[in-house]
């Protein structure tokens, strides 16, 4: 079987009978080629099948014009917007985008992380693991000078760039607007305490409680991957037995979606007898029978600031291997919805 031989700019030139390094410079849009020996040059390249070595070029300038990024799953619609902003606003800097995901898996994020680096991408944008807590996988980049960025799922004590939702007000934000509807019995679903975002979520549910002298129960908080099979299942457990909730804050918007799905099943209805918020404002939230109240992260705002910050660490390295730490905060804001409609109607009393 013959081995395929790749079209160079020796064959464009052959074929042309231009110099190679006329034909180097047209491909580069040089302004000293002349407009009509560019059309002709990327005509015959086009021609001959040639393709740029981008690679080779980034070896001789240091520079690969590429980013990684490591999502935990891009069909969520949180990281999925965000990496949609992030490659756009790349593109208008001139870099591409490798969108990597580690479907939550510690293991993973490992081995990714050691791919890009072995790719020569110029930064790494990161949102880890549910389970990360250990971040010397990434020292690799740290040490090296190369730009890094955590953002959304981030760590709390490691010395780099940190771009974050306010989720400790998004926690006591959604928990208060329940209190405000008139819920007492407030039940909490949270993702696995791991993750400092939902550390914090907890930490604004149980101060907002606090502050309205409602108790905390441990029995009304649960910890768990926000998947919709986990939501089914808390539920189910949720209304085994009267009395049954008249607020749930759920962490994110596809178990609140599910919260909706099982309280039609058992007739309970909402927001007559319970009140729901989620969190993020996935789109599903608006068209979903009734519309859920959601907490908006602002993921367009997010991925602009990680783009912003991370070409200024492109452009302009720190002179030692010491990063410059700094954490951006990004604001929320609760949207509220026909889920959480109404205030709550006292309990009758028995005669």
């Amino acid at each position: 079987m013959s081995k395929r031989t790749e079209t160079t700019i020796v064959d464009i030139a052959a074929a042309l009978k231009l110099s190679v390094s006329t034909v180097s410079r047209a491909l580069n849009d040089n302004p000293n080629i002349s407009a009509r020996t560019k059309d002709k040059v990327k005509k015959m390249a086009r021609k001959l099948g040639y393709r740029p070595n981008a690679l080779a070029a980034g070896l001789r300038n240091n520079k690969s014009k590429t980013v990684g990024l490591i999502v935990p799953r891009i069909a969520m619609f949180f990281p999925a917007a965000i990496s949609t902003i992030i490659q756009n606003k790349l593109q208008e800097h001139g870099y591409n985008l490798i969108i990597c995901q580690s479907n939550d898996s510690y293991e993973q994020e490992v081995a990714l992380v050691n791919t890009l680096y072995s790719a020569r991408v110029d930064g790494l944008v990161v949102s880890t693991t549910l389970y990360t807590t250990d971040f010397s996988h990434f020292d690799i980049f740290r040490d090296n000078n190369i730009p890094l960025i955590f953002f959304d799922r981030v760590p709390k004590d490691y010395n780099v760039k940190v771009i974050k939702g306010d989720d400790y007000l998004g926690g006591y934000t959604a928990t208060t607007h329940l209190v405000e509807k008139g819920c007492k019995d407030i039940v909490h679903i949270s993702g696995p305490l791991t993750s400092n975002l939902y550390v914090e979520r907890v930490a604004g549910y149980k101060n907002a409680l606090q502050e309205h002298k409602l108790p905390f129960k441990k029995t009304r908080i649960f910890f768990q991957e926000l998947t919709r099979e986990n939501a089914w299942q808390t539920c189910e457990r949720i209304f085994a037995q009267k009395p049954y909730p008249d607020g749930i804050f759920a962490s994110n918007d596809t178990t609140a979606i599910t919260i909706l799905e099982y309280c039609r099943k058992i007739n309970v209805r909402v927001p007559e007898d319970v009140k729901v918020v989620g969190y993020s404002n996935d789109p599903r939230t608006e068209i979903v029978t009734p519309p859920v109240t959601s907490v908006d992260q602002y993921p367009a705002m997010m991925g602009e600031r990680v783009v912003a910050a991370l070409m200024e660490l492109i452009h302009t390295p720190s002179p030692s291997k010491t990063p410059r730490y700094s954490q951006e905060i990004i604001p929320i804001q609760l949207i509220a919805r026909a889920s959480t409609a109404g205030k709550m109607k006292p309990a009758r009393k028995k005669k």
